[in-house]
């Protein structure tokens, strides 16, 4: 009923005696899985760790990647910059590890230094003194074409004076007076017409004139251009050969250090402090999307470093506690500017893909799964090998606003996804990339064979729990009563749980009586105090259905016998507590066609399993009792006071021992309770849950007292399963209750009716007075009822036919002549 642990086996008096170590028990195909999937490094071959919560499938993954990593060379850093053609398409550099952050320094510094440099230099008098030089050339030029025009027109007696309105000729007497409209109406008509003639001349070369200002123009902007254009790059140059220099190992990076030279040189104004030029920086603000302040022609000049591993020692392993599509392959992001929304290359944020580039990521599944596009996206990057930053909106075109498409990253990282068994197979069975993406399965087992070597494990853990915890050791006594709770989660005397989360609690809690008892380490009593607790914490449930079965507002009998009535015994879940209660199942039969009806499954109130536990009554019945003869019978399945769905087979030899009490009539003790499930054979098979049955119908007896008459019928396969609690083990050790295992049907029920099942003889039959000849007589008397039954329709039935007539009797056939 429990197997102790034998503490000798332990060679140490507390686990402060343990040397420090990393202990994973039971776990070798899944360790020997991961070291595998982490040490191949092909397309597809990404981990999947399966198994229930609990058992240390992240930690294992999370240590053996640790240890691996660190060996590994440290992955490069990534950047983005402006892109001076496609503003919107920033580009990506890749830059040895630690050196983006440099980089992105050096081109801080840069900026500030143009922005100092060429203000100093466009406000320097030599270069103003140049400036002038070539608009005052402009200027002279202008003016010696309007001198030569003018002396030609005094020549002709002309004068060219300059009005608010422009240029204007007037006609002069010989004082060099202007002529008056009315003395030019007097001249005649010969001298007005000469002086129209000269005039047009005139005019016509000062048209002349007047277009060549525009190219003068154009030519005195593109001497100023070239004289800009010499003067940045003069200015520049040392500054841009200081850093091409330092970066001169990297080709991509001394390619965007010449786009920036280029740049610079074309847009120097966005450098200068006039009005004129702060116009221009704010219009160029608001295209290249950046703040509008002083500092704004040089965000274009900045880097956004994404990934920085100048503090990774080794292969980076990252965990993704929130796997949303954005936290896996990055994002950008917008500011309110002006009434829109806007963005630039340095609103890029990194995901986790970035972050483990060239190192390991480990996600929940289930997680994962429920984020919206989250595992699309993650195919997608291992697919293609590369991390795209999209917008949703964008893509689905859920938005209108501005935003950029960052060139893709090239990637390379191995995935281990954390799940429960049944996602894994989910996956497996419905996404046809699953597999070719996720080769590698790193399956848990939840138990682990209970050993001398297996123990010492489990004392190593506890060990190494209690100092990373910081909890008070524990003897060797409070580890053996540990290693015994360990058999009871896994339901096997031969068995560990390996549920590493459900022994850390109990350990932690131990570790808290022990300190409530003044306990200078942690003891047996520590241990079972903290299992009590955990027990009586979670026992609403089981106490509010033990009341109402003691007070009778739930009908459990525990004494005398009944006909076709027994006792059986179900589990219920809630949560990580389990506890057991019985409920009466009753029987009934009668005349009829050989139909066992279940109750539970006519109201929807049974599930499959337990359905078919009951169909395999019906062929046990047939089978044994009417192999060559009608089964002439009709039989009721209940759980009386069930009022919430039934499933599993574990009553359903209960049931069958209800149906031949009821057949037998014989009656059934009470104070037996009833679980395993039958075959057609009738054999009692193994069922779950069979330490939370007795223990539950054990509460039960002992509340309304113990007898020595009470106990359980369990099946004989599932006594290896028993790791019962104490007071349990003592009332069967002191005959106060009994614990009955059964192989077959008829062992059972010669137990709870005390009479003899019977075997058959040579000619197949039974002896009258027991179990199974009472069951043959009782069909035997159905069968002649329903013979009797059918023989009395029949000669009703021929009595209410009507009589042929004569002619139809002798057969004469009626003659037409």
């Amino acid at each position: 009923m429990y197997r102790s642990f034998d503490v000798e086996s332990l060679p140490f008096t507390t686990t402060a005696e343990l040397e420090d170590g990393l202990e994973i028990i039971g776990q070798q195909r899944a360790i020997d899985a991961i070291r595998f999937g982490i040490g191949i490094r092909h397309h597809g071959y990404n981990l999947f760790a399966l198994g229930p919560n609990g058992v240390g499938r992240r930690t294992t993954a999370n240590r053996f990647l640790t240890e691996r990593a660190v060996n590994e060379p440290v992955p490069d850093d990534w950047c983005y910059v402006y892109n001076f053609e496609h503003p919107h398409k920033p580009r990506a550099h890749r830059l040895p590890p630690g050196r983006a952050i440099v980089f992105r320094d050096d081109m801080k510094k840069l900026a500030e230094e143009l922005f100092s440099v060429l203000q100093a230099t466009f406000t320097g008098e030599e270069y103003q003194l140049q400036k002038r030089a070539l608009e005052e050339e402009l200027r002279g030029t202008h003016t010696e074409a309007l001198d030569k025009l003018r002396e030609d027109a005094q020549t002709r007696g002309i004068a060219l004076m300059q009005t608010p309105g422009g240029f204007a000729f007037a006609p002069l007497k010989e004082g060099g007076e202007v002529i008056t409209p009315d003395e030019f109406m007097r001249l005649d008509q010969e001298a007005q017409k000469k002086i129209e003639n000269e005039v047009g001349e005139l005019q016509e070369a000062l048209q002349r004139i007047m277009q060549q200002i525009p190219n003068l123009h154009r030519e005195m902007q593109s001497k100023l251009k070239e004289l800009n254009e010499r003067v940045v790059e003069f200015t520049i140059t040392p500054l841009m050969d200081e850093l091409r220099q330092k970066y001169i190992d990297l080709e991509s990076i001394i390619g965007y250090l010449d786009a920036v030279r280029k740049d610079v040189i074309e847009n120097f104004e966005l450098f200068t402090h006039d009005e004129e030029g702060d116009g221009r920086q704010f219009i160029g603000a608001i295209m290249g999307m950046a703040t509008p302040d002083r500092k704004a022609p040089m965000t274009r000049y900045e880097v956004n470093v994404v990934v920085d591993n100048s503090q990774v020692h080794g292969a980076p392993v990252i965990f993704l506690d929130q796997p949303r599509y954005q936290n896996l392959v990055g994002r950008v992001e917008h500011v309110a500017q002006m009434g829109a929304l806007v963005t630039d290359f340095s609103l890029i944020k990194p995901g986790a893909l970035h972050q483990a580039n060239g190192g390991y990521l480990l996600i929940d599944a289930l997680k994962l799964l429920s984020e919206p596009f989250a595992w699309e996206g993650l195919k997608r990057a291992i697919r293609e090998g590369e991390i795209s930053i999209e917008s949703l909106g964008q893509v689905y075109s859920m938005v209108s606003t501005v935003s950029l498409e960052p060139e893709p990253i090239p990637l390379s990282v191995k995935v281990v996804l954390i799940g429960e068994r049944f996602l894994y197979y989910l996956l497996s069975s419905n996404d046809p990339e699953f597999n070719e993406l996720f080769k590698v399965s790193a399956d848990f087992e939840d138990e682990v064979g209970r050993s001398v070597e297996s123990a010492q494990a489990y004392a190593r853990v506890i060990a190494e729990v209690a100092r990373a915890e910081k909890l008070r050791h524990f003897d060797r006594h409070a580890v053996g009563r540990i290693i015994e709770h360990g058999s009871r989660l896994a339901d096997d005397t031969e068995k560990l749980s390996t549920h590493m989360q459900s022994m850390t609690d109990v350990l932690r809690e131990a570790d808290y009586w022990a300190g409530e008892m003044g306990h200078d380490s942690v003891m047996r009593d520590d241990v079972q105090k903290a299992i009590d607790m955990q027990t009586i914490r979670a026992s609403r449930v089981h106490k509010r259905i033990l009341e109402g079965i003691l007070r009778d507002q739930v009908l459990v009998e525990t004494q005398g016998e009944v006909v076709g009535q027994v006792n059986g015994l179900s589990v219920y879940s809630l949560g990580n507590y389990s506890f057991g209660s019985p409920s009466r199942i009753t029987a009934r039969v009668r005349l009829g066609n050989g139909k066992v009806i279940d109750i539970e499954r006519e109201v929807n109130m049974g599930g499959p399993i337990h359905s078919k536990g009951v169909l395999i009554l019906a062929g046990f019945l047939g089978e044994r009792y009417a192999a060559d003869r009608p089964l002439s019978l009709t039989a009721t399945l209940v759980f009386e006071q069930s009022y919430g769905g039934i499933e599993g087979d574990s009553a359903s030899s209960a049931e069958l021992y209800a149906l031949l009490s009821a057949l037998s009539g014989l009656p059934v003790k009470q104070s037996l309770a009833v679980t395993g499930s039958v075959d057609q054979r009738g054999q009692v098979q193994a069922i779950g849950g069979v330490n939370e049955k007795i223990e539950g119908y054990f509460d039960v007896c002992r509340s309304r007292g113990l007898t020595g008459n009470q106990g359980v019928l369990i099946p004989a396969s599932n006594v290896i399963n028993l790791m019962l609690r104490q007071d349990v083990v003592d009332a069967v050790r002191d005959g106060n209750f009994h614990i009955y295992p059964v192989k077959t049907i008829d062992e059972g029920i010669a137990l709870l009716t005390g009479v003899s099942a019977g075997e058959a003889d040579e000619s197949a039959a039974f002896a009258p007075d027991s179990v199974n000849g009472r069951v043959v007589a009782r069909l035997m008397h159905f069968t002649e009822k329903q013979r009797q039954f059918g023989e009395g329709q029949r000669r009703e039935d021929d009595s209410e036919r009507p009589r042929p007539n004569d002619s139809e009797t002798t057969g004469d056939k009626p003659t037409t002549e």
